[in-house]
């Protein structure tokens, strides 16, 4: 037989996925390798889906989205950041992995490149790889709350690059980028003449500050927003999210939506519009919950000697594995092993993160803080 795809079999391996089959092989592991809210859905929000699909709303929808969702996106977008979007620069999409590739689809070609951070959620990397782009990392500097490093990432550019990706609140470091370093990352788009993915996914998960999003700050266009419910909501499992940008990029991605899933799933779009328009008790409850258990890791992770970076959102933490001697890979399959905790490899990220791991602090209270515990005493057991 002819080989497969030499494009879409050379994505890496996600070192998330990779102990997640681990660790569910392990019934008493926990988990701290996911980053899923441990909340289920909002009981307005399922029963909303429910009334749908028994009113009927379970056929073909728009390709963009059912227009009372996009109507109740724009609302809540406009007024969250101080935006004017129409509604034909909205399009609803089956989750943000979705949205994501439907841009990139959109605005580039073969062989172009994308500036991606590092660290960086895996996908990222397995998106441009799958559709034939390149991607170019750029440095984000933890001790500088993992913001870019300016001087590398001009050195990036050259004439085949396209777009730079950004992600805040970030996956996986709970960076939170503030007005001027939006402001930055857009004036070097506009200076290189690049398109911006901004990944703002996590944009109700802040703890300090506020969320900023590049798109109160697009004069020209070139931003595309990207937007989910997944976290916000926990509606990881209904997969539909949303991206804004301008209309000529919409349209495109409408017709790219059409050869990927045709639309975004007809009783997930009801589901979602009852969350935006619903109560949003839910939204505040969570953040607080979170905001809860970083508090008690970070102080847990003070307590031991260990150095973890402190996240103001998200639901992400990474800690220093430096003292060990261990990469990132050896050492998350020997907590395992040793101490049944599950967390992801720093190196899955990319290269700045090697000597990193990164845990979800959305488990369970309890379990979170006896697996930080015993990931304590196994880092001052191996280290050097």
């Amino acid at each position: 037989m002819k080989k497969l795809s030499i494009a879409r079999n050379s994505m890496p391996e996600s070192g998330i996925r990779k102990l997640q089959n681990l660790a569910s092989a392990i019934p008493e592991a926990i988990r701290l390798e996911t980053g899923e809210p441990d909340f289920i859905t909002p009981s307005n929000i399922s029963e909303a889906a429910a009334k749908a699909a028994l009113e009927g709303f379970t056929k073909y929808t728009p390709v963009p989205g059912y227009i009372t969702l996009r109507k109740a996106i724009q609302e809540d977008f406009n007024k969250d950041y101080n935006t004017s979007i129409d509604i034909n620069e909205i399009i609803v999409t089956s989750g943000a992995v979705c949205a994501i590739t439907a841009a990139l689809m959109a605005i580039a070609d073969h062989g172009d490149e994308v500036l991606m951070p590092d660290p960086a959620w895996p996908v990222y990397e397995m998106i441009l790889i799958a559709q034939g782009f390149t991607p170019v990392s750029y440095k984000l500097e933890p001790d500088a709350g993992f913001t870019p490093n300016w001087s590398e990432l001009e050195s990036r550019i050259t004439d085949k690059t396209k777009a730079i990706m950004v992600n805040s609140p970030s996956n996986p470091t709970g960076a939170v980028y503030d007005e001027a370093t939006v402001k930055k990352i857009i004036e070097f788009a506009q200076k290189h003449d690049l398109y911006i993915i901004s990944d703002e996914v996590y944009d109700s998960i802040i703890f300090d500050g506020k969320h900023v999003s590049l798109k109160t700050y697009d004069t020209d266009g070139r931003v595309i927003t990207i937007m989910a419910a997944s976290k916000k909501y926990a509606m990881t499992g209904w997969r539909i999210g949303y991206a804004v940008a301008n209309k000529d990029i919409t349209a495109s991605m409408s017709q790219i939506m059409i050869t990927l899933v045709g639309n975004a799933t007809s009783v997930a779009q009801k589901a979602y519009e009852e969350a935006i328009t619903g109560p949003q008790d839910f939204v505040e409850k969570a953040r607080l919950s979170y905001k809860n258990r970083r508090d008690k890791v970070y102080d847990l992770f003070c307590e031991a000697g260990i150095k973890a970076y402190y996240p103001k959102g998200a639901f992400y933490m990474m800690v220093d594995i430096s003292s060990t001697g261990m990469d990132s890979d050896d050492f998350s399959i020997a907590l395992l092993n040793e101490e049944k905790v599950s967390v992801a490899p720093g190196a899955t990220f990319g290269k700045t993160t090697a000597r990193m791991i990164r845990i979800s602090y959305a488990t369970e209270e309890s379990k979170l803080l006896e697996g930080v515990r015993r990931l304590c005493s196994f880092i001052s057991r191996h280290s050097k």
